[in-house]
């Protein structure tokens, strides 16, 4: 049985920034910055709140007495106790005697074109592990993208107003970033163990590299971006805001009602049709917020009863991150067009290609891990690169279909009419009937004669 690792850093990373941000909303407070203060809260209690219900509604706690439990989750101090429970369960392992283990069947990879299937044994101990992992993965998804990625583009786009950096906004932007990435590092993990979960997966350190490579390069360039549109023109900033987020927001509700499927009641047997529409209302929200930083690993599907699409598109995927990289050109030209005084001190042009090159070198680093390092590749119906090649053929081929104007203008002018194949058999028997006639009108003449 593997050490608890994941809900310690999970639990660490959710204390160290919540200790930053109440530390620093009280300087705010002491410098008389309301506003900042009230954001610096707002973006911490917040997804608190909802990390504190994620684990009482993924552990039952509501059906179950125990009051203490629930008291601590009020005081927002849950995650910690469930931490320490881990622990104690991880340490009571081979202690104490296990009354029944249950069998669990999963298949390996497949070697040489065949998988084989194998019978694991779960005791309790480890089946109260798996849920408490299960637990604070999603918890630690709802910690990035929530609250940690919002609070990351405040404290930044302070900075650039003020021009400074302070020692306790610095280390809170530090904690926000490694939440972010961590946040989407779970992300990847859960949608692989949620996709594959009838085989036995195994990831590799290699893999956590790459992804860890990966998530870095994609987050804090498109934070950047944001910040650096934000502070030149402020009153486009809610549209763009608005419009990324309603549009991954409906998304998966239009597929839904496109399908005419009925509406999924098999999330949670307790729950009634408004709790199930709180439920799906809320992973759509953050899923949109997901999509608002990074690619979402975990592709929402409310016709499925999983709620998630397991088939992998890479069309979409290319789609995504090439409509990304032309967003964040366009905000950065904007940016380079209204730029103000304060950015003096920088040099703009090679910012710009900075923050562009490092977005490509998180698409490259992506692509190395779906080509070598993702654990379950073998069970991909396409390759990375075949799939990429078949988007760009398919694109290519779209824009061949669309007349060209030099193909229009060619058309336009006109060409001499080329005789066809009927008009030249009717010419050859013209001519023949014509010199048949001939000699006959001559032998006639000569007849007479």
């Amino acid at each position: 049985m593997r050490l608890p690792i994941s809900i310690f850093v999970s639990v660490s990373l959710f204390t160290a920034e919540t200790t930053a941000a109440l530390y620093l909303s009280s300087t705010y407070r002491s410098a008389g910055d309301r506003i900042w203060q009230a954001l610096t809260l707002l973006f911490t209690l917040v997804p608190s709140v909802l990390v504190q219900l994620t684990l009482t509604f993924i552990h039952r706690d509501l059906g179950r007495d125990r009051p203490l439990v629930l008291l601590l989750h009020i005081l927002q101090l849950g995650p910690i106790v469930r931490c320490l429970e881990a622990f104690c369960i991880y340490g009571s392992v081979g202690r104490v005697e296990e009354p029944y283990v249950s069998i669990t069947r999963k298949k390996q990879m497949p070697r040489g074109g065949q998988s084989e299937e194998v019978e694991l044994q779960v005791g309790q101990a480890e089946g109260k592990l798996f849920t408490h992992r299960a637990a604070f993965a999603r918890t630690s998804v709802i910690q990035a993208f929530l609250g940690s990625a919002p609070q990351l583009t405040l404290q930044l786009y302070i900075c650039a107003l003020q021009q400074g950096v302070s020692i306790g906004r610095g280390t809170l932007m530090v904690i926000s970033l490694l939440s972010i990435v961590y946040g989407a590092l779970r992300c990847n993990i859960l949608a692989i163990k949620l996709k594959y979960d009838d085989y036995e997966v195994d990831i590799r350190p290699m893999a956590y590299v790459c992804i860890f490579l990966w998530r870095s390069f994609e987050i804090a360039p498109r934070v950047v971006v944001l910040v650096l549109f934000s502070s030149v023109l402020q009153l486009w900033v809610l549209p763009v805001v608005l419009l990324n987020f309603l549009v991954f927001f409906f998304y998966p509700w239009i597929l839904f009602w496109h399908s005419h499927s009925p509406f999924p009641e098999n999330i949670e047997k307790t729950l009634s049709s408004v709790g199930t529409t709180i439920v799906l209302c809320m992973l759509t929200f953050l899923y949109a917020g997901i999509n608002m930083f990074c690619w979402s690993a975990v592709q929402v599907k409310l016709n499925d009863p999983d709620l998630i699409n397991k088939s992998q598109n890479w069309y979409r995927m290319a789609v995504y991150y090439m409509l990304r990289f032309v967003e964040n050109a366009s905000l950065l030209l904007l940016w380079f067009i209204y730029k103000t005084n304060i950015y003096d001190f920088i040099y703009a042009p090679m910012l710009v290609l900075q923050l562009l090159l490092a977005y490509a070198i998180a698409i490259f680093f992506m692509l190395v891990f779906y080509q070598f390092c993702h654990p379950c590749r073998k069970l991909f119906s396409s390759s990375m690169s075949q799939g990429l090649w078949n988007c760009s053929s398919l694109l290519c081929l779209t824009c061949s279909s669309s007349p060209s104007p030099t193909r229009s203008k060619r058309k336009t002018t006109p060409e001499p009419p080329q005789p066809s194949r009927n008009a030249t058999v009717l010419c050859t028997a013209f001519w023949k009937d014509h010199l048949h006639r001939k000699e006959s009108r001559e032998s006639f003449t000569d007849f007479y004669k």
